[in-house]
């Protein structure tokens, strides 16, 4: 239900607002006309994180039939079938694509452990020293403020605070166990790469644009360790 109720919300969204133009120019001068564009960003982007294969010609157009109250051409069980059509393909989809990344993320580790420099911890945390720091080492209830960069395996990078354009500040208890480790390793000014097996990422659980069992890929550099709440209080 999570697909239908979430898409189903979403193109009612847009549906409302009457802004689908199927144009590939629009013109962006008045409020109306950015309100409308801002949500079918958001909408769109909503589509591809899910990444639902979706004719966008057809999407339109079925917008605009709504908005001009048109009569479906589609019925309501019509339309209900298809999406939990659609839901069964992707959770089968999902399925065979997380027991795909398990033998991926176990043949990249065990490529990546035979590399000069590479590290390799009981735990199965992989890590390579690209520079090392001259500071303080954080403890696991320490909030910590880093730069990074996380990639999967093939490269495909999906977060960035770089890219943000600020450092990130968290505790490391509250991050995947992968980074509560590997962290605890760095002194402050130093740069890590940390390989970290999805057991101590996201498991099997899909996460964002993260797929299921995934190895993820870390830049990693510890600006400041800036301690404990604990600390605070004293």
């Amino acid at each position: 239900m999570r697909l239908v109720n979430g898409l189903v919300l979403g193109l009612g969204v847009v549906v409302l607002s009457g802004c689908i133009e199927g144009k590939p120019q629009v013109k962006l001068e008045t409020d109306k006309q950015k309100f409308s564009y801002a949500i079918g960003q958001r909408i769109g982007g909503d589509l591809k994180s899910r990444s639902l294969d979706v004719d966008t010609d057809v999407l339109a157009a079925s917008i605009r039939e709504a908005v001009e109250g048109k009569k479906e051409r589609m019925t309501e069980k019509e339309m209900r079938d298809v999406f939990f059509s659609m839901q069964k393909k992707m959770a089968e989809d999902e399925k065979k694509e997380a027991e795909e990344n398990v033998k991926k993320g176990d043949e990249f580790l065990a490529s990546n452990a035979k590399k000069d420099g590479i590290k390799v911890l009981e735990s199965g945390l992989q890590y390579k020293v690209v520079s090392e720091g001259k500071g303080k080492q954080p403890k696991a209830e320490d909030r910590v403020k880093v730069h990074y960069k996380g990639t999967l395996i093939d490269g495909t990078e999906f977060d960035s605070s770089h890219k943000r354009g600020e450092p990130a500040e968290f505790p490391l208890n509250a991050v995947i166990p992968g980074w509560t480790e590997g962290l605890q390793l760095m002194k402050e000014g130093a740069k890590y790469m940390f390989y970290i097996p999805s057991k101590l990422a996201y498991g099997p659980r899909a996460t964002g644009t993260i797929p299921a069992n995934s190895v993820l890929v870390f830049e990693v550099e510890l600006l400041e360790i800036l301690g404990s709440k604990d600390e605070k209080k004293k």
